[in-house]
């Protein structure tokens, strides 16, 4: 294990663990965490052990949404700054620059193939970035990309709708006042939202949702954005408090029939809560087996 520390592409100071095999390797998880979350999770050492045995690195970073609420150092034109950040202040937009700088990083080391791994709000980020370096044809970057697992990509703007239920348009009205005040850095009403929020962070889920709303499971789900991943992927939940409307079995079959990669494996783990609290070893092993599969 080596910490290793990097910048985001826009100039936010990050540190992250590299897990490495015995043997040097050119292959690479970059794993992104979800909400209040950090990279110092069992998780992440069950499935880099697990990928270091098959001789696959595993790199696991704190981006600037991790914890609840901390400052995120930035130096600019050198002179040096403090962001507020955290899940409670994030955008996920950002997250962009912190993979994007993560993914120049793991390169710098001497990787070539980059398999990005999220989980949560980390999966929303990853398509994302994904999507917009499609748009940009950055295709130096996408070219290192040589897999998408996704752990629990939940659909942000109606899981918030049907967690508020009626009192949604209350909610989104008054963020909408406190942002014309000038408030945008308040919290909203602990009700609002699973943890503590932002105004500005709120809204970005609530209303400024559009480039992020690509994960709707309904039955006329098109999945556009995640039918232009053009690199294997792998696709998970659970089916014990997971953050999904439907049956786990349902949904797998409505995203599996809607999705027409040629590698994608999609499934959900029978047991398991959002977290894979206790399903880790089954989680790592199919994750490690489909990378070894499409390599």
């Amino acid at each position: 294990m080596k910490k290793i520390s990097f910048l985001a592409t826009d100039g936010i100071a990050l540190d992250g663990i590299l897990y490495e095999s015995e043997q040097k390797t050119k292959n690479i998880i970059l794993a992104v965490h979800g909400m209040t979350s950090n990279c110092l999770k069992q998780r992440d050492e069950i499935i880099a052990q697990k990928a270091n045995q098959e001789k696959i690195d595993y790199f696991c970073f704190n981006n600037r949404g991790s914890d609840l609420v901390k400052y995120c150092n930035r130096e600019v034109d050198g002179k040096k700054e403090k962001k507020l950040g955290g899940t409670s202040f994030e955008d996920v937009l950002e997250g962009y620059e912190d993979i994007v700088g993560a993914i120049i990083k793991v390169r710098e080391l001497g990787y070539q193939k980059i398999y990005l791994q999220g989980h949560s709000l980390g999966c929303t980020k990853i398509v994302y970035t994904y999507h917009k370096l499609q748009e940009e044809q950055n295709h130096d970057i996408l070219e290192s990309i040589k897999g998408i697992l996704l752990l629990s990509l939940i659909d942000i703007p109606n899981s918030l709708k049907n967690y508020l239920g009626e009192k949604f348009e209350k909610y989104l009205l008054l963020a909408e006042e406190k942002e014309m005040e000038g408030k945008a850095f308040e919290f909203m009403p602990k009700e609002a939202f699973i943890y503590p929020i932002s105004v500005k962070t709120f809204l970005r889920y609530a209303r400024d949702n559009q480039e992020i709303d690509f994960a709707n499971y309904g039955e006329d789900a098109k999945l556009e954005v995640l039918n232009h991943i053009t690199v294997p992927l792998f696709m998970r939940w659970g089916n014990i408090h997971e953050m999904i409307w439907q049956e786990a079995e349902e949904l797998v079959k409505i995203v599996d029939s809607r999705i027409s990669n040629p590698n994608q494996d999609i499934h959900y783990i029978k047991g398991s809560n959002h977290s894979y609290t206790g399903k880790e070893e089954e989680v790592a092993e199919q994750i490690v087996k489909f990378i070894q599969k499409t390599k």
